[in-house]
C-alpha cells in the first residue's frame, strides 16, 4: 500500500485520467474530491461491497433457478 500524505487543496494523480484532491479536513474526517472519466465507477467501499454481495446473490438465485428448470426439463 501506497501512504501519502497531502494537505488541503493538494492533489494526487491515478494515471492520467484520475484525480484525487483533499478538500477539507475536520477531527477525523476527510473530504475528498474525485475527477475521473464518466466510464470509472466511484464507490464508498461499503457500498461496493454491497453491491458484490447483491451482484453474488443474484447470480446463485439465478442459477438455482436454472437447475430447477433443467430438472423439470429432463422429466
Amino acid at each position: 500500500m501506497l501512504v501519502l500524505t497531502r494537505k488541503t487543496e493538494e492533489a494526487i494523480k491515478i494515471g492520467d485520467d484520475i484525480e484525487i484532491k483533499v478538500i477539507a479536513v475536520s477531527g477525523d474526517q476527510v473530504k475528498l474530491g474525485i475527477e475521473a472519466p464518466k466510464h470509472v465507477e466511484i464507490h464508498r467501499k461499503e457500498i461496493y461491497l454491497s453491491i458484490q454481495e447483491e451482484n453474488n446473490a443474484a447470480s446463485h438465485s439465478s442459477f438455482d433457478l436454472l437447475q430447477a428448470l433443467s430438472n423439470q426439463l429432463k422429466k
